[in-house]
């Protein structure tokens, strides 16, 4: 089959980022863009805490060939939902692992049930860093968008930044499609220059000040490496990817 852009193969498998983290590529899922739609590449992040539970950053469709490497790595405890737009799968690991916590961001209950789509949380992700990871992995609420708050992780070990939607970087030169590759460069989210999508940076408009913060918070923890949803990921110089990518926030 076809794809309409291309995928990060192979899939469902766990690849390592550095010691503990590891990224896992899905397949693709679309996005409504009001007057379309558009696909995009899906990617979770696990990593292995220190209790040997692990942590499970924006779970991608179920697939039982990811469920059996987990299970041989340890046992699944944190369901993350990033932002309000990141949440479909966790039911569905909720149903395989229901002794996990599945942690809600800020809007996705509300989001979930105008799409009257079936999910429960068991507790919210704030700025304050929960003690079940405290002093592993650091995080904050994005703030500044009157649309989305995500919520942006750090793995301290490993220094690596875990983004959901605020930097895509898709590698349009692999498109099938030029117009297709057109648009997304359009919308500032092709590599190498991915930014926050031209939407999403629409939402910030009157509250720079808010996410200016926030991004000053980012770069004193600075990243070596960067981790997308969407995209190409920065495995170095990441402090300096995220000045370039952030750059419209002044």
């Amino acid at each position: 089959m076809k794809r309409p852009i291309p995928v990060y193969e192979p899939l469902y498998k766990l690849k390592p980022i550095a010691e503990n983290i590891w990224i896992v590529d899905g397949d693709l899922i679309e996005m409504d863009a009001v007057v379309t739609v558009l696909p995009f590449s899906t990617r979770m992040t696990v990593i292995k805490l220190a209790n040997s539970q692990l942590w499970c950053h924006s779970p991608i469709a179920p697939n039982e060939v990811l469920y059996n490497q987990l299970d041989a790595l340890g046992p699944v405890a944190h369901l993350i939902s990033p932002n309000k737009i990141h949440y479909a799968y966790i039911a569905d690991w909720k149903k395989r692992y229901p002794e996990a916590i599945a942690w809600s961001s800020p809007g996705v209950e509300q989001r979930a049930a105008k799409q009257k789509i079936p999910v429960a949380f068991d507790d919210q992700l704030t700025d304050k860093t929960p003690e079940a990871w405290a002093g592993q992995i650091d995080q904050l609420i994005f703030k500044g968008s009157a649309f989305i708050e995500e919520a942006v992780f750090f793995h301290k070990a490993s220094q690596t930044l875990i983004l959901t939607d605020l930097i895509e970087n898709f590698e349009t030169e692999h498109f099938p499609s030029w117009l297709r590759s057109k648009a997304y460069k359009l919308a500032r989210i092709a590599a190498p220059d991915g930014q926050t999508p031209i939407d999403y940076r629409m939402t910030f408009i009157g509250h720079q000040r808010q996410a200016k913060e926030c991004l000053e918070k980012l770069l004193a923890w600075q990243s070596e490496k960067i981790i997308l949803a969407h995209g190409r990921c920065f495995l170095e110089n990441g402090s300096a990817e995220l000045r370039r990518a952030l750059r419209w926030i002044r």
